[in-house]
């Protein structure tokens, strides 16, 4: 087992019963009566393969000092396959050699410029610190934890449980789609607008536990998120500072072309989006379900995706309205990966190889 399935078996132990506990107990004391067995012959096995120069130190005065040992590379293969796609940090050449390893972890040379690097090299999480439990704060983040469980499974303290989260969400917040494909479903949603984390400078009271809306939709308190699902999966979202056609423009990056079906359910933003730039507009009465003539018109979809999303959010009690971007990419990313997701994929998401392109270009 290594470090990374070690520390992911360490986060399930407190979600076992009282029964799965004690059935785990008694197989490691079976296990380790049967070391302590065998114990005294590899003493004696040891003892006859020891080296003149131990038996000498043991005799002046004790057993020689070993070199400090390097902490495990929880990366692995993980940060091999991610060299093999990626190439280059630098250069973005794609052939490089090992160069060994330092602090841990492997290094490798670029053939191209010359340069050495690691698999974290240039990516958020970067010279982070205590990789042995960062399989322990992915599975954490799979799992959608609060922040004080993520410290308490990782052994850390709760403001480097919230900075962990932040860089591991770095990349997967920019993790989107290149292109979306045959009928796409364009929608809004509201979130209410947060200043959570602030202590000073607020315009109004502060809320406790998230709060509600004065009123639903468009009003000055909620924060437009776009939201364009294809029907394969593949999905865009951004919060908009406007609800604008220029926003909902800059929201989906070109994403969209004049091949697409649009639906939407008569969003001004939207309509002028797509009459701006000739796009081709189907527009269903709300809530957008489907009716008898067009049964494939419809927002069934990006609908069930905005009723996941605040579903999800909710354990947060509010989300700071600065950092809304990296849980929507969250939350996409916990999609996309499926319910086959492991701390493995998260950690190849967070080293900026995230699952998006196994949903595009389908």
């Amino acid at each position: 087992m290594d470090a990374g399935e070690f520390a992911t078996w360490l986060c399930g132990m407190d979600r076992l019963s009282a029964e799965q506990r004690s059935t785990a107990m008694a197989r490691l004391q079976a296990l380790h009566s049967a070391a302590a067995v065998t114990e005294p012959e590899l003493s004696a096995s040891q003892a006859r393969a020891e080296s003149p120069a131990d038996a000498r130190a043991a005799t002046d005065g004790g057993p020689r000092r070993s070199k400090r040992s390097s902490p495990p590379d929880v990366l692995g293969e993980i940060g091999q396959a991610k060299v093999e796609s990626a190439g280059c940090p630098h250069c973005g050449a794609g052939e490089s050699a090992p160069w060994g390893r330092a602090h841990g972890l492997r290094r490798y040379r670029c053939k191209n410029c010359r340069r050495t690097f690691n698999a974290a090299t240039n990516t958020p999480v970067a010279r982070l610190r205590k990789r042995e439990r960062w399989a322990a704060n992915a599975q954490a983040m799979i799992d959608g934890v609060s922040l004080v469980k993520v410290a308490q499974r990782c052994g850390v303290h709760a403001t480097t449980a919230f900075r962990w989260r932040h860089r591991f969400l770095a990349a997967p917040a920019l993790d989107k789609p290149q292109r979306l494909n045959g009928v796409v479903e364009i929608d809004e949603t509201f979130i209410l607008e947060s200043f959570k984390g602030r202590r000073s400078g607020l315009s109004r009271p502060a809320r406790k536990r998230g709060g509600k809306a004065k009123h639903p939709g468009l009003f000055f308190e909620n924060i437009p998120v776009l939201v364009a699902r294809d029907r394969h999966g593949a999905t865009i979202d951004g919060v908009l500072p406007e609800d604008t056609a220029a926003c909902v423009a800059a929201a989906l990056q070109g994403a969209v072309t004049s091949a697409n079906q649009l639906v939407c359910d008569g969003g001004s933003a939207i309509r002028a989006f797509a009459r701006r730039r000739a796009f081709p507009l189907h527009v269903v009465a709300a809530p957008g379900k489907p009716n008898k003539a067009a049964p494939d018109i419809h927002i069934n979809n990006v609908n069930a995706y905005h009723g996941r999303l605040k579903e999800w959010l909710r354990r947060f009690h509010g989300v700071a309205t600065k950092n809304l971007p990296n849980y929507l990419g969250w939350r996409r990313a916990l999609e996309a990966w499926g319910p086959k997701l492991k701390p493995e994929d998260w950690l190849l998401g967070a080293l900026g190889q995230g699952p998006c392109q196994h949903l595009t270009l389908l």
